[in-house]
């Protein structure tokens, strides 16, 4: 009989190891943690998110802008450093947009998305001068008021639910019924409407779907969505000067999973954008990524308060868990859970290993960073790191859940 290897996980090569000890900006985990002051704490590495961004230009044409989606992570310091880098950023409601502008983001790079945009939101929208990517027919009655009274245009793109989905999508945003954007067979009728209203249209925002692996997948979703805004481009009341083919770039968390492939989608994009230059000339071609920005360059870090044998299983009982970082967890109980890549920090160059489970301080079972996984002899102290815990992190978990401390944030 042929035995096959259990699914491991993708090297996290990101950040190197001296001494022993994984190192994050440039600093030693144990000194970071002093550094910080107390654990836990999510680490991000301004030089790894650097490196990620200047990989993504070089995989995609030169006319692509890329632009991040804050939702991913709206650390203030860590949107401060991508706006540097990036052409545009994303945000998913006013607070997000004080955060953007504040980080000094250029206001004509700015898009807003959501399908619940309050009143209040979509007027500060227009007095920012950013771009609306409307979801719903409500919204274009509110902006041209909004318009009116501060005397300013209100900039909008359409966001298209497609009639299409994201094959394969850890996340499915587009085809069937959605609470996002406005129907294919109804963006007509909502572009006549913007029309009539004398918005300043500029074009479509398509996203169908997220943390996807398969490049065959978001490169045929990228050629449909171009093709659906060609279609749609003809009942358009002005050219269309913006068009946003969302993202969907994923980033390997669990066992067996492998680094997306960019090559064929830069390929492609460089087809699209070559179609876009004679048939929508006016048009900029955007590419909105969050997690495949910052994803990989952050870990989130706890400390082993104790070490539990239970019936002949060990536990490192930690200080950090489900209330940061909820997605290592199983958000809440997967039907299947999955571990993240996980580590003991303060020992990476120990060969011994020793099957046992990462636990946090919560009264509820649910509460586990790592099940059954082959690492390390720890001890009360140590370091647990979390990898991939750049995107969705503290900002996507119950920080209030039975009243632990918050954890930190750091950019180093």
């Amino acid at each position: 009989m042929t035995r096959t290897s259990k699914p491991v996980h993708s090297p996290m090569s990101g950040f190197p190891v001296v001494d022993g000890q994984l190192q994050v900006g440039g600093l030693a985990l144990r000194q970071l943690a002093e550094r910080v002051g107390r654990t836990p704490f999510y680490a991000y590495d301004r030089g790894l998110l650097t490196r990620r961004v200047a990989e993504l230009r070089a995989a995609l044409p030169a006319t692509v802008k890329l632009h991040y989606a804050m939702k991913a992570n709206p650390m203030p310091a860590l949107v401060c450093h991508m706006a540097r880098l990036v052409d545009g950023i994303d945000v998913a409601s006013a607070g997000e947009l004080q955060v953007a502008l504040d980080a000094g983001a250029d206001p004509q790079e700015i898009s807003f998305a959501g399908p619940g945009k309050r009143d209040a939101e979509l007027a500060q929208a227009v007095a920012a001068g950013i771009l609306v990517n409307v979801e719903s027919f409500r919204e274009v009655g509110v902006l041209a008021q909004a318009a009116a009274r501060l005397g300013l245009p209100a900039r909008v793109a359409v966001r298209v639910n497609p009639d299409f989905e994201l094959k394969s999508s850890g996340m499915k945003m587009g085809g069937g019924p959605k609470q996002f954007g406005v129907d294919a067979e109804q963006v007509p009728a909502l572009l006549a409407e913007i029309g009539r209203a004398g918005l300043a249209f500029e074009g479509f925002h398509l996203f169908a779907g997220s943390q996807n692996l398969r490049a065959e997948a978001i490169v045929e979703a990228q050629q449909k969505s171009f093709e659906l805004a060609l279609r749609l481009a003809g009942h358009a009341p002005a050219p269309v000067r913006f068009l946003n083919l969302g993202g969907g770039f994923g980033i390997p968390y669990f066992p067996g999973e492998q680094a997306l492939d960019l090559a064929p989608i830069g390929d492609n994009l460089a087809h699209i954008a070559g179609a876009a230059a004679a048939q929508l000339p006016d048009a900029r071609i955007v590419i909105e990524l969050g997690r495949a920005r910052v994803g990989e360059a952050g870990v989130y870090v706890c400390r082993v308060l104790d070490r539990k044998v239970s019936r002949g299983h060990t536990y490192l009982v930690t200080d950090g868990g489900l209330h940061h970082h909820l997605a290592a967890s199983g958000n809440f109980g997967q039907v299947i859970r999955k571990n993240y890549p996980v580590a003991i920090g303060t020992r990476m160059d120990e060969t011994g290993h020793e099957d046992c489970s990462v636990v946090g301080p919560l009264c509820t079972p649910l509460d586990l960073l790592a099940d059954r996984m082959a690492l390390p002899h720890a001890e009360p102290g140590d370091l647990v790191v979390v990898f991939q815990s750049g995107a969705y992190g503290i900002t996507a978990s119950p920080a209030q859940f039975l009243g632990h401390p918050a954890a930190l944030e750091t950019l180093v």
